[in-house]
């Protein structure tokens, strides 16, 4: 870093543009500092003042400098457009991200964006910008724009000599972003996306074809009569209840996604317009501040700070992926009401359908083993099984069973929805007696897979053996399953891993059944004329209205099938490894072995490992999948400041009087 002295001595005026910029970095490095100082940073600036008036001949330079840059470089955009896409749209604001984060920025540049971002490039300069008094302000826009030399004594007589210049520059720099941020706002607003979406009264109000006029009427205003003027202030409020009538018209849209599904592409754009308008206050407060320099600074600061923002990817997503996981959420709350039971009825109708998914899960676990047999590569062998896979959870879907593991997912944004008001007494209450109703119901569909695929599987190994005598697997594939279900193996690592698959799988389903709402596709299959040419009318209905029911359904349980049938072929061609281990499979592949194996099996040790390990498994698949559907709907659903340690203690006081209560209806 060079001192003080070294930075005058470098100023080079006629320097070629590299050099002028990398002057000006060195310089605010130089205020910057190392001890991330605020004040030290300012006390920094003003000796660079001190130092800089105190010699004429750095002043002559400095201003000619000045100019140069102020020729070269256009600080409109910079104003108008900084932190916003080209092209408002997502994708392209994320390719910008990652290119800002991938790629080094050049001081070779005319482009104001990018050069600022190199000035500025942590969030500390927002701190000292925003320390920054008014005589230090004067005293640089003294030193800027006057190239004969000033003292400490008359440097506020020199700041008046040009404050004339300054804000003649200055308001013609902010009118010109006022421009290009309206037409922005302007362009958004006439765009058939947002257009079709708004309310029919925005759209009768017309609010967008007036912001323009509006604006050239505050212009005129403003050049004509001033900045303290009545014309000034009544062109003012005309412009500003414009702004205010375009932001509820795009606040409607949200209204009409609500209903009919998100787009992240919309909410980009919508929330790209509402910054827009945010930026147009801004510089209108700039505009028409009484410290114009103070206010500069304060924009400034925000620009640095929108500046650090720009170069997350993690912000970017988070922001505008928000109401597609309260949708996906919502939907899934829907959903997840039907799979919590609440009195011993619904208790009996849970096992009876985990029962039956049971034994459609003992026939998968036959042809899983068969597609072993084949002998085929991995990638075809796990391409296979995952056909398999989700066509046997299609099959329990459309018979109406359940399937343990699908649960969790779909009951954890239920119970988030219902933390949105827990600040009395009775609701907690009744809050930990949905925690009981969710677990009883887990319980069941797990008591009712697992008890019911292990006979079916043992039923379906006698019949190999009495039929075709031999047993449904050989000793030494008996031998494996054994050695990878036990509970000493990593186990119980991939049956965590298999409950993020399950929340992966909901998250897909949820998407899909947002994206088939949101595109309106139910109305196509219902009133398409090609559809019902060939369908008829009343099938058309019946098959629209079958498929708005069960597309996420059909899409999670797909999802499923292909990532439990080809993650382990595809990780392994990696070298990653994993596998997944999923609790009523598992526990038909263990009764398999155990059939093959025969009587001597119960003596062996390796088998009660496998043994204890089921339960676990159980626990993990629902307990991942739980948490992560949980944690994404407490998000979602913008719940917060929810007492824990409360609700814990409710819980556990229930444990203790009712532990039955959890497994068991009353």
């Amino acid at each position: 870093m060079h001192n003080l002295a070294q930075l005058l001595d470098l100023l080079e005026p006629k320097a070629r543009l590299a050099g002028r910029h990398l002057w000006l970095i060195d310089l605010l490095d130089w205020i910057r500092g190392k001890d991330n100082n605020p004040q030290a940073a300012v006390a920094r600036l003003r000796l660079f003042l001190d130092a800089a008036q105190a010699r004429p001949e750095f002043q002559a330079r400095l201003h000619q400098w000045w100019r140069t840059l102020v020729d070269t470089v256009d600080a409109t955009p910079l104003f108008a457009d900084f932190g916003f896409a080209p092209r408002a749209a997502f994708l392209s604001e994320l390719g910008e991200r990652l290119r800002y984060k991938l790629l080094p920025g050049t001081p070779e540049t005319t482009h104001a964006t990018e050069l600022f971002m190199l000035l500025f490039p942590t969030p500390f300069d927002a701190r000292w910008l925003k320390l920054i008094d008014e005589n230090t302000l004067a005293r640089l826009g003294a030193l800027l724009n006057t190239a004969a030399p000033s003292d400490a004594h008359n440097h506020e007589n020199a700041a008046q000599a040009t404050a004339s210049t300054l804000m003649q520059d200055w308001h013609n720099v902010l009118l010109e972003a006022l421009t290009y941020c309206t037409s922005q706002v302007a362009a958004t607003g006439f765009s058939p996306e947002l257009r079709l979406r708004m309310s029919p009264q925005t759209l009768q109000a017309r609010p967008f074809h007036g912001l323009a006029g509006d604006l050239d009427a505050l212009r005129a205003a403003l050049l004509a009569h001033g900045p303290d003027s009545g014309a000034l202030h009544l062109a003012l409020d005309q412009f500003k209840g414009r702004l205010e009538a375009c932001r509820s018209a795009a606040s409607s849209v949200y209204a009409h996604l609500d209903e009919h599904g998100i787009s992240v592409g919309l909410v980009f754009r919508l929330r790209q317009l509402r910054e827009r308008i945010l930026r147009i206050r801004d510089l209108l407060d700039c505009l028409l501040s009484d410290k114009p320099a103070g206010s500069a600074m304060q924009l400034l600061a925000r620009l640095v700070l929108l500046a650090e923002e720009r170069r997350s990817i993690r912000a970017l997503i988070a922001t505008n992926s928000t109401l597609l996981a309260a949708k996906v959420a919502e939907r899934g709350a829907e959903t997840g009401e039907h799979y919590i039971t609440r009195d011993r009825a619904a208790y009996m109708q849970m096992l009876g359908k985990a029962a039956g998914g049971g034994a459609l899960t003992a026939g998968t676990t036959l042809l899983k083993f068969m597609i072993v047999g084949l002998a085929l590569s991995a990638f075809w062998s796990g391409f296979v099984a995952s056909v398999m896979y989700a066509t046997s959870f299609v099959l329990i879907q459309l018979l109406h069973f359940t399937l343990a593991t699908k649960q969790p997912a779909m009951t954890a944004p239920a119970m988030a929805a219902k933390l949105k008001d827990l600040r009395s007494g009775e609701a907690v209450s009744e809050f930990v007696d949905e925690v009981t109703h969710l677990v009883r119901s887990q319980v069941a569909a797990v008591l009712g897979n697992v008890l019911m695929v292990v006979p079916v599987v043992l039923l379906i190994g006698a019949a190999f053996q009495f039929g075709l005598g031999r047993p449904m697997i050989n000793a030494k594939e008996a031998a494996h399953v054994l050695q990878t279900l036990s509970l000493l193996g990593p186990t119980l690592l991939w049956a965590a891993f298999t409950g993020a698959v399950l929340f992966a799988a909901s998250i897909i389903g949820g998407w899909v059944e947002n994206w088939f709402v949101l595109y309106r596709l139910a109305s196509a299959m219902r009133y398409n004329p090609r559809i019902t040419r060939a369908l008829g009318m009343e099938r058309a209905r019946r098959w629209a209205g079958f498929m708005r029911d069960n597309i996420s359904g059909f899409t999670s349980n797909i999802a499923l099938g292909f990532m439990l049938g080809l993650i382990p072929p595809m990780t392994g061609f990696f070298g990653l490894e994993l596998e997944v281990r999923h609790v009523t499979l598992s526990a038909g592949q263990l009764a398999a072995a155990a059939a093959a194996l025969g009587w001597d099996v119960l003596r062996q040790p390796a088998l009660w490992w496998c043994v204890a390990a089921i339960p676990l498994i159980g626990a993990l698949n629902l307990g991942v999948s739980f948490y992560l559907a949980f944690r994404l709907a407490l998000q979602a659903h913008n719940v917060s400041g929810v007492d824990r340690a409360r609700i814990r203690a409710a819980i556990w006081a229930r444990w203790r009087k009712h532990p039955g209560n959890f497994f068991i209806p009353d």
